[in-house]
């Protein structure tokens, strides 16, 4: 509880023993009215204060004008009518302890929230005549060895050069199991150094660095609001005014109405009715619990290691029914490794040699795969005019003879007949001088998780699931067929995938979504085009930041699922919210109108609604079992 909480409890205590007091006394009058206006100002003065200044200031339709409202006008009643001051402090005295509670479980999503801001460290070590020297990540340059000791936060992205360890990553994806690293190994800023000492190479800046980014998504998130938090707020503008209209009608309409057919005006009973009717009438358990659970939504993803950029897309994702993913990366580990080299009319050895000097230029893990299966020394003078076709393959002069290395679009394109196979997998040909010379299968291996992730998708109301790749259609097929996806498209160059989402958001059901998975790294472009752009385990990739609207900060597609189901019960929350508040407020207002209802009722319907809303809201938080 922080400072303003503590000091709004003890006006709180006071106010309350202070009425009690009075309420066993029973002061008479005028004394009453001066007493009980004692603890009325200690609970009341603040928001006497707010009215005045929105007053002022041009901006009078709030809660806290209606509130002030109400109670000086039910202590003007009970002064010239009743001599009951009860109503009028017990109102605002309610008030504020809704108003505490609110502010108490709205700290309380911002603490899950803020407990993400220990992942961005204060300081960096660099090594200097054997003493750890501190300085500040931000004059840490890219390509610096850091030294991280036990204990302390990866301050910067880098690569480990040296030394063996367990590192705690729960702050990033919410796993609790530590992960091993040695050299050579990727290690992302924010995570914790469990054991040994490493010695790291940086790859970012630390602003760029997987930390700062997060930190950077989660104070954004909340800029972006959903179409129910815009619905709301417009709602309260028009809906203040027309209740304190309303109001004036209650209280001045029927005793006019009376007077000119000759019956008693009974003015202090009607305006009794409209001041119970404005407390009613408050909107606060709207206003305050539909942003706060969208806060706790979004915060209570971050802590299970699903980053949502805002609540627009905590409603967008609770609508998805149709979920495309990319075959590599999400639902396959995406490590390649050669399994076998078919039909060659060399000697396998030089197969693999040639194919990886042709190769040696390009970043994709395929050829990467080629790479390390090449188990002689790579002599990059051998190799010249290396020429990468996106979606096809490479070509290059290797010892001065033409070599092509790709898949069967690329043998096509160039006229060269290519031998089938039969198994599944990845096929990379390889021709020189024009010449087929054998083939190299590379496969990659399903996830763990990959089955669980599309079961449990099916589970959440995902009506279809479609899987795109590039590789072969026999490769495709024996990962779908492991996974029981139905519907898959194969042999897509990177462009084919945009006209792929392009045609299915045609197809999708009225009123759905459509979310797209991918490794935010080559699939950018569909990342951007899908209705919910879902990066996996793509921290670090400036691309998967930048393009998706959600990011799952490790390689489980099993979150794939929990995050749609955190957005369903967030939105099922603000619906709860929504038809719980506008539902006893109507019957409150026409309690009220028909004189069926009074300060207490108000009370009830103000505060304990937005209690009972708010209780509701902070439930977005709890997502472990989503």
């Amino acid at each position: 509880m922080n400072k303003k909480q503590r000091i709004t409890l003890i006006r709180i205590l006071a106010s309350a023993a202070l009425l009690l007091v009075f309420l066993l006394l029973r002061p008479g009058q005028p004394l009453a009215f001066f007493l009980y206006l004692i603890p009325y100002l200690i609970i009341g003065y603040d928001v006497l204060i707010k009215a005045f200044r929105g007053i002022i200031h041009g901006q009078v339709m709030d809660e806290n004008f209606l509130m002030a409202v109400a109670t000086v006008g039910a202590f003007v009643l009970a002064l010239t009518r009743t001599g009951d001051y009860l109503e009028a402090v017990a109102v605002m005295l309610f008030y504020q302890i809704g108003e505490l509670f609110q502010s108490i479980a709205v700290g309380r999503s911002r603490r899950s929230i803020a407990s993400l801001m220990d992942i961005r460290p204060d300081e960096a070590f660099i090594e200097r005549d054997g003493a750890f020297v501190s300085v500040d990540p931000d004059e840490v340059e890219i390509g610096t060895v850091i030294s991280i000791r036990p204990g302390e936060k990866i301050p910067i992205d880098g690569i480990i050069t040296e030394g063996r360890s367990a590192i705690d990553t729960a702050a990033l994806t919410g796993e609790s199991v530590p992960r091993d690293v040695h050299e050579g190994d990727a290690v992302l800023s924010g995570s914790i150094n469990l054991s040994g000492l490493l010695h790291v190479r940086t790859t970012h800046e630390f602003g760029e660095s997987t930390a700062s980014k997060i930190l950077d998504l989660v104070e954004n998130a909340s800029s972006s609001k959903a179409p129910s938090e815009n619905f709301i707020a417009k709602f309260a503008q028009v809906y203040t005014p027309i209740v304190c209209i309303s109001a004036l009608l209650l209280a001045f309409a029927p005793p006019l109405i009376n007077r000119l057919i000759g019956l008693p005006a009974g003015y202090s009973k009607w305006i009794y009715r409209a001041l119970t009717f404005l407390v009613i009438s408050c909107p606060c358990a709207l206003v305050i619990s539909i942003p706060l659970t969208f806060f706790a939504g979004l915060g209570g993803a971050s802590r299970a290691g699903i980053l949502i950029k805002g609540s627009n897309y905590v409603e967008t994702l609770s609508k998805v029914r149709t979920v495309v993913m990319d075959k590599t990366g999400t639902l396959t580990r995406g490590v390649f490794e050669v399994t076998d080299v078919l039909n060659a009319r060399c000697p396998r050895e030089d197969l693999l040699e040639i194919t990886a000097l042709a190769e040696s230029a390009s970043t994709h893990p395929i050829s990467q795969s080629i790479q390390r299966a090449n188990c002689r020394k790579t002599d990059l003078s051998r190799v010249s005019d290396i020429q990468e076709i996106s979606g096809h393959g490479v070509t290059a002069t290797v010892d001065g003879k033409a070599v092509a290395a790709g898949n069967d679009r690329l043998m096509s394109r160039l006229g060269i007949p290519t031998q089938t196979c039969t198994k599944a997998g990845t096929i990379v040909h390889t021709a020189i001088e024009n010449q087929y010379t054998g083939s190299i299968l590379i496969s990659d291996q399903l996830k763990e998780t990959s089955a669980q992730a599309i079961s449990e998708l099916k589970q959440s109301g995902i009506s279809r699931v479609i899987m795109l790749t590039g590789d072969t259609k026999e490769a495709a097929e024996s990962v779908a067929s492991q996974l029981s996806i139905s519907d898959i498209r194969s042999e897509l160059l990177p462009q084919d995938k945009v006209s792929c989402v392009e045609s299915f958001l045609k197809e999708k059901p009225a009123g759905s979504t459509l979310a797209f998975v991918g490794d935010g790294i080559n699939d950018a472009p569909v990342l951007s085009r899908a209705d919910v752009g879902i990066a996996m385990g793509a921290l670090g990739s400036d691309a998967a930041i930048e393009a998706a609207d959600v990011v799952i900060m490790d390689d489980n597609p099993v979150k794939i699922a929990k995050a749609v189901r955190i957005a369903q019960k967030c939105m099922r929350i603000v619906y709860e919210n929504i038809i719980f508040a506008i539902g006893v407020k109507i019957c409150c207002l026409l309690l009220s109108a028909v004189g069926l209802g009074n300060m207490w009722l108000a009370v009830f319907a103000d505060v304990g609604v937005m209690v009972l809303a708010v209780l509701n809201a902070i439930r977005a938080l709890m997502v472990k079992n989503c």
